[in-house]
């Protein structure tokens, strides 16, 4: 780990460690405050709603407090705490980490209009729509870091002034062998019929491959599962996705985990699942043809359409559309509206998902849901 990323890493653990004073309220002092403004990797952060968070972890996840602080520790005692480094996962920068014990995920928000958004707008919905689905495959974000004063590193950006925590549902993958580990698969999975300017302006020469292959995965089979698996998939991805078309959200995704099922018998010992409840398809789905365990959550709701950015990005694609005589492309993902990329993003799941007997074979088309404002037949 370099030297920003553990600093980034020792601001964080000192955030999550940090005994909540008796006043929460006493503003930092003037000394205190000019510290801080000068801080460009080490970042004076707190917990954001400290007590709301708690809550979900503990009343409707089901999280232990303790074995959620422990985690977030060195194994060996007498050693220093460091968090893992995961490099620059994500296309907008993002830096990650993990615990050391790999069971949570630590994701930089560097964008200041994703911070808005969750933190001012989707945060309450969020646990409101939990409270009522504990098992919701939105991702369980189980703390936010943010930095209460202006800071000199936020703004040139050397380090992120907000931070989530989430579950990680790569959990498990860690504890198996090294060759073992290389055969878990992972999708980040959206509708791929949108317009993507890196992708597909002048035959995809705007960015480097190494980007291009981060806009979008495509899955390369189908998941075989049993009808009642897909029906409580979708149904649920259902629920999900309606708060965030009404939360104005698009561009999220559905990340889908496989691994060879033989990794998890009675010969090699279980794959551990997750913490926190228990949910069928955040634990694991055996397919019908008893060749993988599928994983998936929903992510990356941070965008809004009616964010600045997204407004800007929307008056690029017209005005290229326009210079292009009306043979112009569709709407981007992150341009769209939230109930087109909703229908989109449920109509995806439909290709992806295969229903099969017991011996593999497709078992014919299944139903979804009946949509909101509809009588089943």
């Amino acid at each position: 780990m370099g030297r920003r990323q553990r600093l980034i890493s020792t601001s964080i653990l000192r955030a999550i460690f940090k005994t909540e004073p008796k006043d929460r309220n006493k503003p930092l002092g003037l000394l205190a405050r000019i510290f801080a403004f000068f801080s460009v990797f080490s970042l004076a952060l707190a917990r954001y709603r400290g007590r709301l968070f708690k809550k979900l972890r503990n009343e409707i996840w089901q999280i232990e407090e303790e074995e959620y602080t422990e985690s977030f520790r060195s194994p060996s005692r007498g050693k220093r705490t460091d968090l893992v480094a995961a490099g620059d996962l994500g296309y907008s920068g993002s830096t990650f980490f993990t615990t050391p014990n790999s069971k949570y995920l630590l994701k930089s928000l560097p964008r200041q209009f994703e911070q808005a958004f969750f933190r001012d707008r989707l945060l309450d919905v969020y646990v409101e729509h939990n409270e009522f689905n504990p098992t919701s495959l939105l991702v369980r974000i189980t703390d936010l870091l943010y930095c209460p004063t202006p800071t000199l590193g936020a703004m040139i950006g050397t380090a992120s002034s907000h931070h989530i925590v989430m579950e990680n549902i790569l959990y498990g993958q860690s504890s198996c062998a090294q060759g073992d580990q290389k055969l878990w698969e992972t999708y980040d999975l959206k509708p791929n019929d949108y317009f993507f300017p890196e992708r597909d302006i002048a035959g995809g020469h705007l960015a480097p491959d190494s980007v291009k292959d981060r806009l979008i995965d495509e899955f390369p089979d189908k998941i075989r599962v049993t009808i009642d698996e897909k029906e409580e998939l979708v149904a649920q991805l259902s629920k999900d996705t309606k708060i965030l078309q009404e939360a104005n959200a698009v561009d999220y995704s559905l990340f889908l985990v496989r691994y060879p099922s033989s990794m998890s018998s009675a010969e090699n010992g279980k794959v551990p699942v997750p913490a926190g409840r228990p949910s069928l398809w955040r634990n694991g789905v055996l397919s019908r043809d008893k060749r993988w365990i599928y994983r998936a959550v929903l992510l990356d709701f941070f965008w809004a359409k009616d964010a600045l950015q997204a407004k800007a990005m929307t008056g690029l694609v017209n005005s290229w559309n326009f210079l292009q005589w009306g043979e112009g492309n569709g709407p981007m993902s992150i341009t769209t509206s939230s109930d087109e990329y909703r229908t989109r993003f449920l109509s995806m799941l439909e290709t992806i998902i295969e229903v099969t007997d017991s011996a593999g074979r497709p078992a014919g088309e299944i139903r979804s849901p009946p949509s909101e404002g509809t009588e089943e037949v």
